[in-house]
């Protein structure tokens, strides 16, 4: 199916159109389904970060906040890295503080790539990659992770390194496969970007949330400190997507560059919430342990259901996603499947062709989210239940 040419919309971003997310989103409510679509939780994140941008309204931190993040929030990013990683970084100069995740992609990706540059990404990939590559007048090329383990093929990422590739986008642990990249496929990838003297950008948002593997920075590698730009965010640790508050770590002179770009985008954002965050950051183990726990039982809970509902399920290692195979319950076509689930048993899920940038490789793979409370995961696989009738 062509995507239809939208008028004024510049060439760039033909194609894009509206997401998926909102379409699926607006079939929920319609049918009254179980919305297993879009990846955010339906319950509140810990009271006491809760309470904290509640005290920092009150406290009047309610204006601009200064342009790299309040220092309170740095400080804590900072201490973060060391506390998890034994990565120390200067707060000042090394911690960039953004409009979530999607900002920071965003705004490395148009600082550092020039028109007519090459981005390598992994396939899947989560759709506002595409569309900042675009933006920036770059071109993606991607080496496709396959199920069931989607194991990194380096042989077939060295293939994909032109004299044009500039920087490799990574996303681990990984949305929508739940892969956690291992260290000898960590430590292949830094080698190839020393080798071709690639900048490399990751995407942590989930490094918390891995239930088997271990997560592990690509910027704790050998030689890659200097040339990796770190990315994570507060909303899916503490479950509080909608405040938006993200970051980019890195040496100087990329945070410089990143920062240079990031200012004309959303200049700064969220004040009262970023005091939150950092104090969020300073929990205990203990909170960062049960939160991984509590949603691997989600992730068993979910993925036994879908299972005894017929389908072929690759169980993730990580984040708030679950993959299937239509295949397995008679369908072809992914895309087909989640339009019509709705009215079939009442649940919305995500098609996963619209991760890949070779549509044939995704066409017949279906994306369940399971960051939901128990009770919506129970009522979803008994709605699901009715597909084997």
């Amino acid at each position: 199916m062509v995507a239809r040419r939208l008028p004024y919309l510049t060439s760039r971003l033909q194609g894009f159109g509206t997401t998926i997310f909102a379409e699926m989103s607006a079939l929920a409510i319609e049918t009254e389904s179980v919305n297993l679509g879009q990846g955010f939780p339906d319950t509140d994140g810990p009271p006491e970060v809760l309470e904290a941008a509640v005290a920092a309204i009150r406290a009047g931190h309610n204006q601009y906040p200064p342009g790299p993040g309040i220092p309170q929030l740095r400080e804590a990013i900072a201490a973060h890295q060391a506390r998890f990683y034994a990565l120390h970084l200067d707060p000042d100069r090394e911690v960039l503080v953004t409009a979530g995740a999607t900002e920071a992609i965003a705004a490395c990706i148009l600082a550092l790539c020039e028109v007519g540059d090459e981005v390598l990404v992994f396939e899947p990939l989560y759709d506002s990659y595409s569309a900042c590559i675009a933006l920036a007048g770059a071109t993606p090329r991607s080496v496709t992770l396959r199920p069931p383990d989607h194991t990194v093929d380096l042989a077939a990422l060295a293939a994909a390194i032109t004299p044009k590739t500039r920087l490799l986008l990574l996303n681990s642990p990984h949305n929508p496969t739940g892969k956690v990249f291992t260290r000898a496929e960590l430590e292949g990838i830094a080698e190839l970007c020393l080798e071709h003297d690639l900048i490399a950008v990751t995407d942590e948002v989930y490094e918390h949330l891995v239930f088997d593997g271990e997560h592990i920075p690509l910027s704790t590698f050998p030689g890659m400190r200097e040339r990796t730009l770190t990315i994570s965010s507060g909303g899916k640790t503490f479950s509080c997507t909608g405040w938006k508050i993200g970051w980019v770590c890195g040496p100087p002179a990329l945070v410089a560059a990143v920062r240079t770009a990031k200012q004309f985008l959303t200049y700064v954002n969220g004040g009262p919430f970023q005091h939150a965050i950092a104090l969020g950051l300073s929990m205990s183990d203990e909170f960062y342990r049960t939160t991984a726990d509590a949603l691997r039982a989600k992730r068993d809970r979910l993925c036994a259901g879908l299972a005894a509902a017929g389908f072929e399920v690759f169980v993730p290692q990580g984040t708030y996603f679950a993959t299937v195979d239509v295949r397995s319950v008679g369908a072809t076509d992914g895309m087909a499947f989640c339009r019509a689930l709705p009215h079939r048993c009442g649940v919305v899920a995500i098609p996963s062709v619209v991760f890949y940038e070779r549509p044939e490789e995704g066409r017949h793979l279906v994306r369940f989210a399971f960051c939901k409370r128990d009770e919506v995961l129970d009522d979803a696989v008994a709605r699901l239940g009715s597909l084997k009738s």
